[in-house]
This record gives structure tokens, C-alpha cells and sequence, in this order.
């Protein structure tokens, strides 16, 4: 629609509406949910990290939620939606060092900056239960519960290889590595390496001892328990399966003369007469056993604890010049030392295998070791087991065991099995899960509650003495905390020797594992959180936020919930999110990532001022479905301004009396049908998330409305109440429009705590909307066919009854004629019901259709849109009204057309 500089007048002003409703909803404590309501519905989005303004990533994530928990309101829920700051972490301490000042003061200009930004976008946050993660009044319950895990034999302290990351100077977990590519030139050959999460920096790897959460102790249950999380996506799920990696196999023994014995962990324990050598994680006991003895041994143990992981590729090993015993065999095999076998997967030992293994052949080709195959296909598998050369290339398939004595013939299953007793072997279980540590070396984070005594080891800071607060930042290199000497000497809590603190500080990830909890009960200070409380409002029923947290934050969260459940913290709480959204990405008018390096970025800000909060939330919302990219289009941005004050002049022409009004007639009769529909088609669209179908269908109820205007002068009450609906409809998505339109149709009380619409379809409404469009679609085909100019009588006859009666035989007929032409009833119809039936013997199916009086009613409902359209008359007749050779035409559903010209 064109939109004239008078109409733009008297449109609404984003600039005065939007801060007059949102000063409303604080006044009316709008969002705000009282402590004593019960199992409120419980909508979060991932609380941000505090950078200092919002991206359209965020404006994306908080509109879905704050929509939804709007709709969930109006529908006369408790909603508990709250906001936070997710406000430790390295950036900031980044951040205050490039501008001379401390992460405190930096996070906490970010935070207010950032809160302003929420609050002009409309979101409906109960700001009572605000948190950040960077007070002391939040972090004391970190160091709190991270001695309640302790108690629970879920802390360790233990040496390890971890990955550093030299830029960032701290330790990684493993769940922040990513892949990324080394440079290109002379350092790099621009393949792939495993780099930081946060930066990008290639990653190195140290020998260091650090505090470990014991997550693998809830492998299990973390694995077995992704069944249950229906409202998950499965992809996320997948991915946490892949990365806890159970694994089934079986532990066996073996020997190497003048060592100990050495258990390997295998999955095809079936392939053990075809090992031909036996491999050692550099870190293995054994091997640095050997390394004292053997230079070579020694030097490349050495080479390999220094280098990056993806330095030494998988041919990459040292014989050790000792042999181990095959036990099925009884043959000696060579020792390596090879950095492809990883200390902390299995037991750091391995036989291989070379025939069967695509890593292990290929070692083998690389040192010249012998290739065995002892499993070949079965009879019934795809493949000839004469196309099979080991020495080509490995078979890894299950199959018969050939070369292995007295069991050739047996199935590579039942052989793992039986295996497991001739070789005193065990059934074990492993996963590539591995503990969570948490020692960051860095100052803006949680203190470790620990204090180190040369007498007494690590001591636990006493409950009263908590929380550690962080001293007075310094700039320096490397860990902060190490500088600040006041701070750190202490005296022994057990025997009151001098003693130092742990200087690490915890992983942000332990923040984020909890915090939906706190939310619950923000002040409380006996505890975390109140148990009552959060066992009644947990799990969150919806959860948005971004994939990139699926194997970080996601599994983490679960872990805690699990272990609070267990420590009675919670009762009977064992998942933290019922549902699952992972918003996709807002991509830049190029369809790529926004960034700056693009200059494809879009500032929240800038769009607020021009357009106004409601029109970002609503190009947001209809673009894609909330898991969908979406790419930005000012075109579209646009088109969303101009219908939000297409819907406001609507209401506002109406409630100015510039609307001529009249008594109900069959068009309000079509017309509210409609509002009901649109109804129910919108709450059920919002219901699944499909935001952008609930939208399509306001659009166009608003459509029918302004054409219901021009059509004819509209009932006042149908009139008024599709206006309503619409702007009930829409105020979740552009809640501040909705709330002056609600105003302006003289309406008490805020739209944000109105009731949402009443939300039933008319009966047989969808069968009779299909009706209508068809036939609409029908005319349209003709009119452009036949190329009729000036349409001035549409004559639309409906089927007559036998057919209806035609049609539902059909349905239940596996032979369609033979069954129309024995039904008594339809014998008298004789060759035209037989014709009938013939065309509806091809079909593959038969859409429920109106019965004829049905039909004819939806049809005179509808006419008027026939009429505007074509500028023609319309009349609908019965089969028996309608001339003869019109009405034989007509089909259940399909009314046979006229048109006069």
C-alpha cells in the first residue's frame, strides 16, 4: 500500500509510544512474578555475555522469547522470564587493558549500557531477579558449591596435559577447542589445527596441575537421559551423544617382558590374532619407563609432549626395541611409542591391528610391520571376499574369523564375546567424555575456594569466610592473581601456618551451569537458590539460545542439575530445559555472517531510531522461523513499518468515527468467521514456534478487514472485534502498536495483561476455506483462459447429493466403480453416476468436502469476495436450481462456473 504524507501524519510516532508504554508496563509491574506463584511457565533465553551493546543476534534471541512469554501471559499464565549478565570472562579483562581501566568497572559500564538497549527494544523482563555472574553476592555460591562437589568426590586435583592457549594465557577444556587452519609460510602449512574458542591462536599443550569437575562420573546417565529430551533438537542431541562417545568393548592384558603387564581397551576385541604390533601413548607409565633407558624413546616422548596435537601426523612413532606377547598367538610383537595413541582415551595402550584398522594400516605401511587379516565377509554381505586386500587397504567391518586357529569360521560378534574369557579379559565401558577442568589462569573470574598449606595440602575456605572476593586488579602478564601478594599469603584455615590461595579462577562455563536457578530466588542468602522454589519452577519450559553452547554450556548445565538433584538441592529436578530452540543466525543483506571486516553489520540501535523497536521485532519474527537463517533486507524492514501503521490507521480511522458502520449482513457473517479462524490458526502457530505463520495469518486478517471496509459499510461489532484480534494477535511480536491500539479503541487496562482472543476455528471451517479459495482460484483460471474482459455474472452451482453420496463410497472401495454401481441407492443415477465414479477411480485420494446446503451456505458467505475482485455479479444456486448442463459439472468441493461477459 501507498502511503501518503497525510496518512504518515497521522500514523503513530515510534519515538513517543515506545517510551510511554514501557514506563507503563514498569508502573503496572507488568512482568514482574511474585515468589508464591505456582510452577509459573518459566521462558529464558541465554543470558548475553556483557560486551557493551546488543547485536542483532541478541535482538533475535530476546524477541522470540520475550514474544512468547508475552503470548503465554495474555493466555493467562505465571510466566517467570528473566534477564542476566553472563559477565566474567576473558573480553573483559581484554577490554580494560586496552583502555587503561579494570574489568569491574568496564563489565559494569556494559551491563548498564546493555540493559538500556533491552528496555528500548520492549522486552518484558521481571528485572527484580536481575543477576550478574561477576558479584559477589552471585560468585560466593559458585565457590560454595564448588566445595559441596568436593564433598560429593566430584573435585580432583590432578596433573594433565591441557590444552593452553598462548594468547589468551589460560588453560581450555576440551569442549573449547575448535578446528581451525594453521597460517600459511614458513611456520605453517595452512592445514588444519586445533585453535582457541575465543581467539583463534593455534593451541599448545602443558604438563599442569589444575581442578577437575568429575562430569564422567554422570557419563552415563548424561547420555541415556538424551532419550528423554524430546523437545530437544535432535542435531544437539546427536552432538552430545557424539562427544560423551560410549563405547562397548573389552579390556585384556598384555605382556612385555621386564615391565608390567599392560590392559588395552578395545572395541574388536574379534581382531586380536591379526595384531602385529602393540602402541603406547607417550604418557604412558610403561613408556616412560623405557624413555629412561632409551634415548630415542626418551627424545621423541619429549618432541611429542611439546608439539601441537596436529603436528604429528598418525604414521608419526619410535620403536622401542622391546616386544610384547601376543596372548592369542603367542607371538612377540614390536613396542612403539606413537602420538596417534592419546594418554586419557582408554588406557593410554593399544594393539594394533593393521588389517582392520585404517589408522593402524596405515602406521604400518610407514614402519614396514606385517599386515594379518583375520576377518573376511560373510557369505550374505555385499561385498566378494576375494575383492578383499588387506594389503591395500583395511577391511573394518564385521565379518568370519579366517587366520585364527580354532575359531576361523566364527562371527566377528560371537568372537568378541567368547574372546573375552580365553583371554581373562573384562567387558568394559569407555567414553570420550573426559573430566571437566576448570583452572583458568586468568583475574575476572571466581576464586577457587582453596588455600595451599606446605603442612596441611589444600584447605577449603571456610563456609563463613566466603566469598573470596578478587583483590584490586593488576595489569600484568600472565595470571593476575600470582601478582597480587596481600591477597594471596593467608594463614592455614586448619593449623593457622602461612599459606597461599589457589590463584586459578574457575571456568565461566561454571557460572552459566546454574544460573537459571538463581533466577528463582535471586536474594536468597542461606543457599543458592531456594530448593522449594526451584523444584516447583524448574525445568525452564523453553529454552532459546545458540548451537555453538550444544557440547559447552548445554551438557554442563545438565551435569549440575544432575549432581544438585542428587545433593537434595533440588527434588526431583534431573534436566534443566524442557524444550530446546537454537535460534539461527541473522545474516547481512550480502547473505553472509555480519561482521566487520564485511561492513555487512546491521546496529540494533540505528534501527530502533529510525523504525522503532516493534518494526526490528516484527521484520525479526516474520523473516524466518526462529531456527532458520535470515538475512537482513531493508526492503522488508520496510515492508514491516508499513504494516504496523497500515494496522494502527485501521484501528484509528475506526475509533474516530470515519467509519461508516451498518447491521450484521452474510458478509460480517464471513468476515467473523474469519477473526475466529485467525484466531486459532495464530495461537496454534505460536504454540509451535512458527512465529512467522501466526504473523502471515494477522496479515491477513488485516487484508480482509480493509477490504471488508471498501466492500460494503461493515457491521460495527464484527468491525471492532477483527481490529481487537488483530492487535492481540500482533502485541506479543510489536507489543507497543498493540498497547496503543488497544488504547485508541478505548480499551481500560494495558494490552500486555488483556486476554488473548478466544482461539476456535468455526466448525468445517478449513474444509470450507479450501472450498472457497478453490473456487476463487477456479474463476481466476477461466476469466484468464478464456480471456473475459468485463465478467458481469458469475454463476456458481453446487453438487448435487448422490455425488456427496459418490464420493463417500469411493472412500471406502477398494474397486470404485464396481462398488458405486452395486450401491442401490446410487443405481438410479445409472450412467452418470457411473461416469462419476470413473473419474474418481484415478485419484489418489479425497478431500472432506461441505455437504451441498454446507457448500452453498460457505459460498453466498464468500460471494462478496468474488464480486470485488471481478467486478461482477455473483449468484450461487443448488444442483437443482441450476440449469442441467451446469449442475452436472459440479463436483463435491469443485462447484461447476459460469461467467456472462
Amino acid at each position: 500500500m501507498t502511503t501518503t504524507g497525510e496518512e504518515r501524519e497521522r500514523g503513530f510516532d515510534h519515538t513517543a509510544i515506545e517510551s510511554h508504554w514501557q514506563a507503563a508496563w514498569e508502573d503496572a509491574d507488568v512482568f514482574r512474578i511474585d515468589d508464591d506463584a505456582e510452577d509459573p511457565e518459566y521462558v529464558l533465553a541465554m543470558f548475553p555475555y556483557t560486551s557493551g551493546s546488543l547485536h542483532m543476534g541478541h535482538v533475535r534471541n530476546y524477541t522470540i522469547t520475550d514474544a512468547f512469554a508475552r503470548f503465554e501471559r495474555m493466555r493467562g499464565e505465571n510466566v517467570l522470564h528473566p534477564m542476566g549478565w553472563d559477565s566474567f570472562g576473558l573480553p573483559a579483562e581484554n577490554a580494560a587493558e586496552e583502555r587503561d581501566t579494570n574489568p569491574r568497572d568496564w563489565t559494569m559500564q556494559c551491563i548498564d549500557s546493555m540493559r538500556e538497549q533491552l528496555t528500548e527494544m520492549g522486552f518484558g523482563y521481571d528485572w527484580e531477579r536481575e543477576i550478574a555472574t561477576c558479584e559477589p553476592e552471585y560468585y560466593q555460591w559458585n565457590q560454595w558449591l564448588f566445595k559441596r562437589f568436593r564433598e560429593e568426590g566430584l573435585v580432583e586435583r590432578q596433573g594433565a596435559e591441557l590444552n593452553w592457549c598462548p594468547s589468551c594465557e589460560t588453560v581450555l577444556a576440551d569442549e573449547q577447542v575448535e578446528e581451525g587452519e594453521a597460517p600459511e609460510g614458513p611456520h605453517g602449512d595452512g592445514g588444519a589445527v586445533e585453535v582457541c574458542w575465543r581467539c583463534d591462536t593455534p593451541i599448545e599443550h602443558r604438563e599442569m596441575d589444575q581442578w577437575f569437575f568429575t562430569i564422567t562420573d554422570y557419563a552415563e546417565e548424561l547420555l541415556a537421559a538424551l532419550d528423554d529430551l524430546d523437545g530437544w533438537p535432535n542435531n544437539v542431541r546427536e552432538m552430545q551423544r557424539n562427544w560423551i562417545g560410549k563405547q562397548e568393548g573389552a579390556s585384556v592384558a598384555f605382556e612385555i617382558p621386564g615391565y608390567d603387564e599392560v590392559d588395552i581397551f578395545t572395541t574388536r576385541l574379534d581382531t586380536i590374532y591379526g595384531a602385529t604390533y602393540f602402541s603406547l601413548a607417550p604418557g604412558h607409565p610403561v613408556a616412560q619407563e623405557i624413555a629412561e633407558d632409551n634415548d630415542e624413546v626418551a627424545e621423541y616422548i619429549e618432541m611429542a609432549e611439546q608439539a601441537d596435537e596436529d603436528d604429528l601426523d598418525v604414521t608419526s612413532g619410535v620403536f622401542t626395541g622391546e616386544y610384547a606377547v601376543n596372548p592369542a598367538t603367542g607371538e612377540e610383537i614390536p613396542v612403539y611409542v606413537a602420538d596417534y595413541v592419546l594418554t586419557d582415551v582408554g588406557t593410554g595402550a593399544l594393539y594394533a591391528v593393521p588389517a582392520h584398522d585404517d589408522r593402524d594400516h596405515e602406521f604400518a605401511e610407514a614402519h614396514d610391520i606385517d599386515i594379518v587379516q583375520v576377518v573376511e565377509p560373510t557369505e550374505d554381505a555385499d561385498v566378494d571376499p576375494d575383492d578383499i586386500d588387506v594389503q591395500e587397504a583395511a577391511y573394518t567391518e564385521d565379518g568370519v574369523l579366517v587366520n585364527s586357529g580354532e575359531y576361523d569360521g566364527l562371527h566377528s560378534e560371537d568372537a568378541r564375546e567368547t574372546f573375552v574369557d580365553v583371554f581373562d579379559g573384562d567387558h568394559r565401558t569407555e567414553y570420550n567424555l573426559r573430566d571437566w577442568g576448570i583452572s583458568r589462569q586468568r583475574y575476572w573470574g571466581t576464586p577457587i575456594p582453596m588455600i595451599h598449606c606446605d603442612d596441611c595440602g589444600f584447605v577449603e575456605v571456610p563456609d563463613e569466610d566466603l566469598p573470596v572476593e578478587l583483590p584490586e586488579f593488576v595489569h600484568t602478564t600472565g595470571n593476575p592473581l600470582d601478582a597480587a601478594e596481600e591477597w594471596k599469603h593467608v594463614e592455614c584455615p586448619d593449623c593457622g601456618g602461612d599459606a597461599v590461595r589457589e590463584t586459578d579462577t574457575m571456568d565461566t562455563f561454571v557460572d552459566s551451569s546454574w544460573y537459571f536457578l538463581r533466577y528463582t530466588s535471586p536474594d536468597f542468602e542461606d543457599a543458592p537458590f531456594d530448593t522449594d522454589r526451584a523444584s516447583d519452577w524448574m525445568p525452564v519450559d523453553q529454552y532459546v539460545g545458540g548451537i555453538e553452547h550444544a557440547v559447552m554450556h548445554l551438557l554442563y548445565a545438565r551435569f549440575f542439575t544432575k549432581v544438585l538433584d542428587d545433593g537434595d538441592l533440588l527434588d526431583g529436578v534431573r534436566e534443566p530445559f524442557t524444550n530446546l530452540t537454537n535460534q539461527g543466525m541473522v545474516l547481512g543483506e550480502d547473505g553472509h555472517k555480519m561482521s566487520k571486516s564485511r561492513g555487512n553489520g546491521v546496529s540494533p540501535q540505528r534501527i530502533i531510531e529510525e523504525y522503532g523497536a516493534d518494526t526490528a521485532r516484527l521484520f525479526i519474527m516474520e523473516a524466518a522461523q526462529p531456527e532458520k537463517e535470515l538475512a537482513w533486507s531493508a526492503e522488508e524492514v520496510q515492508s514491516a513499518h508499513s504494516f504496523l501503521q497500515n494496522v494502527y490507521r485501521l484501528a484509528d480511522d475506526y475509533a474516530a468515527g470515519a467509519v461508516a458502520t451498518d447491521e450484521a449482513d452474510d458478509i460480517a457473517d464471513y468476515v467473523a468467521r474469519e477473526i475466529d479462524a485467525t484466531a486459532a490458526r495464530a495461537t496454534e502457530e505460536y504454540e509451535e514456534f512458527r512465529f512467522n505463520h501466526a504473523l502471515q495469518a494477522v496479515r491477513e486478517l488485516v487484508s480482509l478487514l480493509r477490504r471488508y471496509e471498501d466492500a460494503t459499510t461493515p457491521d460495527a461489532a464484527v468491525l471492532e472485534r477483527g481490529i481487537t484480534t488483530a492487535a492481540k494477535l500482533l502485541a506479543p511480536v510489536a507489543p507497543h502498536v498493540g498497547e496503543e491500539i488497544w488504547e485508541r479503541l478505548g480499551h481500560d487496562g494495558l494490552m500486555a495483561e488483556a486476554e488473548w482472543p478466544s482461539a476456535e476455528a468455526p466448525e468445517d471451517y478449513a474444509v470450507a476455506r479450501r472450498l472457497v479459495e478453490n473456487t476463487r482460484e477456479d474463476v481466476r483460471d477461466i476469466v484468464d483462459t478464456v480471456g473475459i474482459e468485463n465478467p458481469e455474472t458469475i454463476t456458481l452451482a453446487v453438487a448435487p447429493e448422490w455425488k456427496h453420496r459418490v464420493v463417500d463410497v469411493a472412500r471406502e472401495a477398494d474397486n470404485v466403480v464396481p462398488a458405486v454401481m452395486q450401491n442401490e441407492d446410487l443405481q438410479q443415477y445409472g450412467e452418470a453416476a457411473a461416469d462419476f465414479a470413473k473419474d474418481l477411480a484415478g485419484r489418489a485420494q479425497y478431500d472432506e468436502t461441505l455437504s451441498p446446503a454446507g457448500e452453498r451456505a460457505a459460498l453466498e458467505r464468500a460471494a462478496w469476495l468474488v464480486e470485488r475482485e471481478f467486478d461482477a455479479e455473483v449468484v450461487v444456486q443448488s444442483a437443482e436450481a441450476a440449469d442441467e448442463s451446469l449442475a452436472k459439472k459440479a463436483e463435491p468441493g469443485r462447484p461447476a462456473i459460469d461467467i456472462e461477459s
